[in-house]
């Protein structure tokens, strides 16, 4: 009965790695990262939400908005499987970095059109 408990603090452990974890990573950010951070974060776009380096196993989004389920990946996200994460109910948006630095107003259109037009 007890052998697949993991022991006491385990997860709270785990957790903590995590957290520490994407705290390195938005530390490590991008130049394009930055840029749509800072249009997407505190509800700046269109009122909604986003995450940033949310973790959907196996993978890290870059961007995620929850409620209309969208998921914004920056760069050519070849190690993301688009076809698993539309199993879960998850919409893919792919942009290139250099289009994110290049035309971020382009990116935000695209980016605003899919959180009218998703329904959670």
């Amino acid at each position: 009965m007890g052998h697949n408990r993991r022991p006491p603090g385990a997860e709270k452990l785990a957790m903590a790695l995590s957290l520490a974890r994407r705290r390195e990573i938005r530390r490590r950010t991008s130049d394009a990262a930055a840029l749509l951070w800072d249009h997407l974060r505190g509800r700046r776009l269109a009122g909604f939400k986003f995450r940033r380096q949310h973790p959907c196993r196996p993978f890290r989004l870059d961007f995620f908005c929850a409620k209309q389920r969208l998921a914004i990946l920056l760069g050519d996200g070849r190690d993301l499987d688009a076809a698993m994460l539309a199993t879960r109910g998850i919409t893919v948006l792919r942009f290139p970095s250099q289009q994110v630095l290049r035309d971020p107003e382009a990116v935000l259109v695209a980016i605003a059109f899919a959180l009218s037009t998703q329904h959670p």
